[in-house]
């Protein structure tokens, strides 16, 4: 209803500015004979007086008469021209004004019907970005206007967070599952994405923030198989071969068939398996835990610049052994986090043909493509 309101009242606005101009464009204007006319009749009135008083024959009264009479007449003649065309203008006036006050707005409310959707139920900001539909980016924008006026709406940011994750602003997503636990209390299904963004900031690193919020996430859901994942990848990553077997070996016990997660922890497995001993301690292509420690009280400056040499030689051993879907999936997200879209791109398209997309390793590479927003490069499903 308020809408209609609004509409009606922005309506009568322009109708308003449209036709005041033309109303005052009706008030008439004097005849140029008009004076004329008045000069020729008190020239006949004193043409009378003075034939009376003598001051002029018969015979020349006569004729000034008949000349004044003439050109009387012409005068007569021509302001009545002159009113049919006034008249005529104020009929195409009075038209115009029944046009912009009965017509436009007829025209317009039938153009709104026809291309408009006047029978969408208004939304709440949940349930438009639950359902966000095409129009992502402004719905995103909308939203932040909305959090901007009211940064206690818990369950804004709640909904925010994965949106961001899903359209690669990392930081924004740290930033809303942060707020999201602060206001709306702490459970498994926002501790695990807070951890993962952080997980994804940090280029892949299982820091000690991204642990703490994994083991709050399984305190509240013992069976959440998300922070039971990265957790086991925090494992592998600190040089905990036995450990960290040991965790993905539970999750693949514990995963129902088909788990779009098991072709990814039956990797790991096999990586980590004792006939597959790799040298230094470290899973290849993994950080050790002193590099960890090292990055984590490095400034954010320097974390970067050690993000990327870890990106870059990832690269290369994967050109080397493209064998190795974990590191195709890592290097994507990295090239991402580090706002380097084009290498992402590349990455997912070299990805795709070392794990074609009709096997399970491509399907999950092109999930990835499509939650971080990148094209495979003419890759598909």
């Amino acid at each position: 209803m308020l809408f209609w309101i609004l509409v009606a009242i922005l309506t009568a606005a322009v109708a308003v500015a449209l036709v005041l101009p033309l109303m005052r464009a009706v008030a008439p204007l004097s005849s140029p004979h008009s004076h004329d006319i008045e000069v020729y009749r008190d020239q006949l009135g004193e043409l009378a007086r003075d034939r009376e008083a003598g001051l002029i024959s018969d015979e020349d009264a006569e004729t000034a008469r008949a000349e004044i009479g003439r050109r009387l007449i012409a005068a007569n003649a021509a302001d009545a021209s002159t009113t049919e065309s006034a008249s005529g203008r104020l009929g195409a006036t009075r038209l115009a004004q029944a046009f912009i006050l009965l017509c436009l707005p007829a025209v317009g409310l039938c153009l709104y019907l026809a291309t408009g959707s006047p029978g969408v139920p208004a939304q709440p900001l949940a349930a438009r970005l639950a359902n966000p539909g095409e129009d992502i980016n402004i719905l995103i924008a909308k939203a932040e206007n909305h959090l901007a006026l009211n940064p206690d709406d818990g369950a804004g940011w709640d909904l925010l967070a994965p949106i961001y994750m899903r359209n690669g602003r990392v930081d924004d997503a740290v930033a809303a599952y942060d707020r999201a636990i602060r206001l709306l209390g702490p459970t498994a299904a926002r501790f695990g994405g807070y951890a993962e963004a952080l997980i994804v900031q940090s280029g892949g690193l299982v820091t000690a923030a991204a642990q703490d919020a994994l083991k709050k996430a399984l305190s509240l859901d013992p069976n959440d198989p998300r922070s039971e994942f990265y957790l086991a990848l925090g494992l592998k990553q600190e040089g905990k071969r036995g450990d960290a077997l040991a965790a993905f070996r539970k999750l693949a016990d514990t995963s129902p068939a088909g788990a779009p997660w098991l072709p990814l922890v039956n990797q790991h497995i096999a990586e980590l398996s004792p006939d597959k001993p790799v040298a230094g301690g470290a899973a290849s292509g993994n950080p050790t835990s002193e590099d960890i420690a090292a990055a984590e009280g490095m400034s954010a400056g320097d974390r970067q610049e050690m993000i990327r040499g870890m990106v870059d030689g990832l690269a290369g051993r994967l050109k080397e052994n493209p064998d190795n879907f974990e590191g195709w999936m890592r290097l994507v997200r990295a090239y991402v986090v580090l706002d380097q879209r084009d290498k992402a791109e590349n990455a997912l398209r070299d990805g795709l043909q070392a794990f074609p997309a009709s096997g399970d390793e491509g399907q999950q590479l092109l999930a990835l493509g499509r939650e971080l927003g990148i094209d495979g490069g003419g890759a598909r499903e």
